[in-house]
C-alpha cells in the first residue's frame, strides 16, 4: 500500500505563506492512473476539498481555493506540494493529503491513502 508523510504546517501571521509537502512511499499496482489531492478540516467542520493533481500535472481546485492555493508535484521524488499564499485566520485547519489509485495495467483500481495531517494556524 501507499503511505503518505506530510510536513510544512505551522503558525503564521495573516498575509504570510506556507508550502505544505506530502511524500508517498510504498508500492502499488495502480501505476497507470493516480492522483494526489489536498483537503482541510477545521474543528467542528466537515473535511473540505482544496485541490488535486494527477500524474500528468493536470490540476483541479475548489472554487474558493483558486488564486491563493497552488498544487504542484515532483513525480521523481513522489512528492506533492500545496502552496498557500496570503493566509487568513479562516484558513486555520488541519491540512491532509490523499493519494488515490485509479487504474492498473489490468483495469480499475480501488486504493486510497490519507496522510496524518499537518496543522496550519493563522493569527491576525
Amino acid at each position: 500500500a501507499i503511505q503518505l508523510a506530510e510536513s510544512g504546517g505551522g503558525s503564521v501571521q495573516a498575509g504570510g505563506s506556507l508550502r505544505l509537502t506530502c511524500t508517498a512511499s510504498g508500492s502499488t499496482r495502480c501505476t497507470v492512473d493516480y492522483d494526489t489531492s489536498w483537503y482541510r478540516q477545521a474543528p467542528g467542520k466537515d473535511r473540505e476539498f482544496l485541490s488535486a493533481i494527477d500524474k500528468d500535472d493536470r490540476t483541479t481546485y475548489a472554487d474558493f481555493a483558486q488564486g491563493r492555493f497552488l498544487v504542484s508535484q515532483d513525480n521523481a521524488l513522489r512528492t506533492t506540494f500545496l502552496q498557500v499564499n496570503d493566509l487568513k485566520p479562516e484558513d486555520t485547519a488541519m491540512y491532509y493529503c490523499k493519494w488515490t489509485g485509479r487504474r492498473s495495467l489490468t483495469g480499475k483500481c480501488d486504493s486510497v491513502s490519507w496522510g496524518q495531517g499537518t496543522q496550519v494556524t493563522v493569527s491576525s
